[in-house]
C-alpha cells in the first residue's frame, strides 16, 4: 500500500467514516493532524521493528497539537475503515519508542470516557505498557526490520 493512499484513507475515515459518531468533531479536528502518522504505520502494523525518523517527527508534532488525536487512533484502532492492522501495543509504546513522553492513560479523561466503559479498559490496560523502549528511530534510508529502504 503505499503513502498516498494510507494518507487518503486514513483522512477519509476521520472526516467522512465516523460522521455519526460522538467524536465526530474530535475527529474533524484530527484528520490533517494525523496524516503526518503516516510514516509510523509499519512501526504500529508490527512490519518494522523501530519507528522511522519521519514517524517520530510527526508523532511529535501531533502530540504538540493534540494529544487526543493519538487517543482517538488508538481508541479506534480496529476500525475496518482504517484500512490497515494496527497493533494496538505499539501504537501504545510509539511514544517512548520515538523518545516523545506522552501518558496514554490520561486518554480516558481527554476523550471523556466513562472509566468503567471498555474504551478505557483498552487505555487503562496501558498503563503499565509505557515503558522506555530503547530502540532508535531509523532515517529514511536506514535499513529497518531487515528491509533496505
Amino acid at each position: 500500500m503505499d503513502l498516498a493512499y494510507f494518507c487518503c484513507t486514513l483522512l477519509l475515515l476521520f472526516l467522512v467514516g465516523f460522521g455519526s459518531s460522538d467524536l465526530a468533531a474530535d475527529i474533524q479536528d484530527c484528520g490533517d493532524k494525523l496524516v503526518g502518522l503516516a510514516g509510523c504505520r509499519p512501526y504500529v502494523g508490527g512490519d518494522a521493528k523501530v519507528p522511522s525518523i519521519d514517524c517520530c517527527s510527526g508523532l511529535k508534532v501531533v502530540l504538540e497539537q493534540s494529544k487526543k488525536c493519538l487517543c482517538i487512533l488508538i481508541k479506534d484502532r480496529d476500525d475496518p475503515d482504517l484500512g490497515f492492522k494496527m497493533n494496538a501495543t505499539l501504537a501504545v509504546h510509539l511514544p517512548s519508542a520515538c523518545h516523545a513522553p506522552a501518558n496514554i492513560t490520561q486518554c480516558v479523561d481527554l476523550l471523556h470516557l466513562s472509566p468503567k466503559s471498555p474504551e478505557a479498559k483498552v487505555f487503562e490496560g496501558f498503563q503499565g505498557s509505557s515503558k522506555t523502549n530503547s530502540s532508535t528511530p531509523v532515517s529514511k534510508g536506514g535499513v529497518d526490520s531487515g528491509i533496505i529502504k
